[in-house]
């Protein structure tokens, strides 16, 4: 990976307005959010967020430190050094016609994907990896006409029993009464 990307991952209240809270924090000190995925974590009422930024210029940890001052922050840690496992999901509509179908179907074999979506004029593959396995399937795919894409951004999460974001102990750090686990 890139030593100007930085792989962070928050746990956060879910709830109106926290996206806009931590996003406008990134903003403010001129990261570039390369990637963001927000979902719904293994406890009610908290969503995870991973984001990749760009941190050609800047210090990461000044910008960590504030974000975990922001009382929808229950934890927030830059994993980027630590051993991860990080994967990204595509969907990408392709161009098939008959003569070339079977070509696109060898080439989602062998990249491990799906073939979501059938019509009489394209494919929908649903790839999921690394961003330079996505990246390869795409370059591959460019060659029959991708009509359309979407890419997930990376999710990433700690490799073993290290929690990314262990949650009873950040709540009770944060010590946020309105947290009901």
């Amino acid at each position: 990976m890139n030593g100007n990307k930085h792989t962070i991952v928050a746990l956060v209240e879910d709830r109106p307005g926290v996206l806009n809270r931590i996003v406008s924090k990134w903003r403010q000190r001129g990261f570039n959010i390369e990637s963001l995925a927000v979902g719904h974590s293994e406890h009610d009422g908290l969503s995870r967020m991973t984001f990749v930024v760009d941190t050609a210029n800047t210090d990461v940890t000044q910008v960590v430190k504030q974000l975990d001052k922001l009382i929808d922050v229950i934890h927030i840690s830059d994993i980027t050094d630590q051993d991860m496992v990080y994967r990204e999901l595509a969907l990408i509509k392709v161009s098939a016609t008959p003569q070339n179908r079977s070509e696109i179907i060898q080439i989602v074999d062998i990249f491990r994907a799906n073939i979501v979506d059938v019509d009489r004029d394209s494919l929908i593959v649903e790839a999921t990896g690394t961003e330079d396995k996505i990246d390869a399937i795409i370059e591959l795919l460019r060659g029959f006409g991708v009509l359309e894409m979407m890419r997930t951004g990376r999710v990433a999460m700690l490799r073993g029993p290290r929690l990314t974001a262990p949650v009873e102990e950040a709540v009770e750090a944060n010590s946020t009464p309105e947290i009901a686990l």
